[in-house]
């Protein structure tokens, strides 16, 4: 009998042990610890860490729709905006169909107007240094009004809070991608001088702006 009732204990243990782990997991419990943390990216160019976007964290309804424009009236800006990822390398896409003159959203995290930090980005200039679709960007002032006009619904207003240089390897990431306190959109391009040997420029420049 009591070499019974040592085994059923046996039995017991294993079970703990075996099952509601298999269970757990089937259940997704497991998987949504390890998998439903938000993705990373980098600005274009390059910065060298990767921080936490927004995936999976946007509950308002306002979503990408096609044909979506970025206007900036006070630099004379009106490109189309390309959904784009993140490249193998890990740096943020920018747009294939028209590169010089669309930008990018990183469709990865929230959409322009939505809760979080929206990102747009767009190259600086052509092959050979002529200017491409943010190449005005840095003449941007605090207060100017960047909009994104979707088809069919009323334009999204922005103000320009702040605008900041970094270098790629001391960007603060987790405010330009991460910030889910309000409702942002923030563009990002090249800046400063161009290194050859790294086919890269010397600084990133991020404007902030806030849904008005």
């Amino acid at each position: 009998m009591h070499t019974l009732r040592r085994y059923w204990y046996v039995f017991a243990l294993l079970f703990i042990l075996l099952f509601v782990p298999l269970s757990l997991l089937s259940g997704g419990w497991i998987e949504g610890q390890l998998f439903s943390s938000p993705r990373s990216a980098r600005p274009p160019g390059s910065l060298t860490e990767k921080t936490p976007g927004a995936k999976g964290s946007v509950t308002s309804p306002i979503t990408y729709r096609p044909g979506g424009h970025l206007v900036i009236p006070a630099i004379g800006i009106n490109a189309s905006i390309e959904p784009v990822g993140v490249l193998s390398d890990g740096d943020l896409a920018v747009p294939t169909k028209n590169p010089w003159d669309e930008v990018g959203w990183y469709k990865d995290g929230p959409y322009p107007g939505a809760q979080g930090s929206a990102i747009i980005d767009g190259h600086l200039d052509r092959p050979g240094g002529s200017p491409a679709v943010f190449w005005k960007l840095r003449n941007l002032r605090t207060g100017d009004i960047i909009m994104v006009v979707n088809p069919g619904e009323k334009s999204l207003q922005f103000r320009v809070m702040n605008m900041k240089y970094y270098a790629p390897n001391n960007a603060p990431l987790p405010t330009i991608f991460g910030n889910k306190s309000g409702n942002f959109l923030n563009l990002i391009t090249c800046a400063g001088q161009w290194i050859p040997s790294q086919h890269q420029t010397t600084l990133r420049l991020v404007i902030y702006t806030v849904l008005v």
